[in-house]
């Protein structure tokens, strides 16, 4: 990742307090940023769904190629150094290298995904029950052709159903 690191000079070096939200679920803002230093939480809703820590990886990324308002918070798990780019866009355009790179980090966590819904597809095939579906809700999820996707909860049901 430091070769992402390497074609930010030009963004503007922020350091964020512990605690302090990067990016705002539900905000559509166009802006990339780049991790320096420190620790990064990712929390959708009330929950952590992961800690960045790596120099040179992009939070915002989503967003920015959706063109759809951040899908979690992004907040300093610690003190951090960050790069940012108010236009994203913009900077991806520029720098083409990051932007293969991006999608080189987009690749890997499909792949990730694709290896998790084979497991459980592999666990829950012979179940017969609810949980069966659960591969086959994940793998139309994965394959399904671009759209804004929103989906819901309990609590917050699925518009589109």
């Amino acid at each position: 990742m430091q070769a992402v690191l390497d074609h930010c000079a030009g963004g503007e070096r922020r350091s964020l307090a512990a605690g302090e939200v990067l990016l705002r679920e539900g905000v559509l803002s166009g802006r990339l940023c780049v991790l320096i230093e420190g620790r990064l939480d990712i929390v959708k809703g009330d929950t952590v769904v992961t800690c960045v820590s790596e120099p040179g990886a992009m939070v915002g990324e989503m967003s920015l190629l959706l063109r759809q308002p951040h899908t979690a918070t992004v907040r300093a798990a610690a003190p951090s150094y960050i790069y940012e780019f108010t236009d994203g866009a913009a900077f991806l355009r520029d720098h083409p290298a990051v932007a293969f790179e991006m999608a080189r980090q987009l690749a890997y966590r499909l792949s990730a995904a694709t290896s998790y819904l084979a497991d459980i597809k592999r666990q829950y095939a012979d179940h017969g029950s609810h949980l069966s579906m659960v591969g086959d809700v994940l793998e139309c999820m994965i394959n399904s052709a671009p759209k804004q996707v929103a989906p819901g909860s309990d609590r917050l049901p699925d518009s589109r159903m």
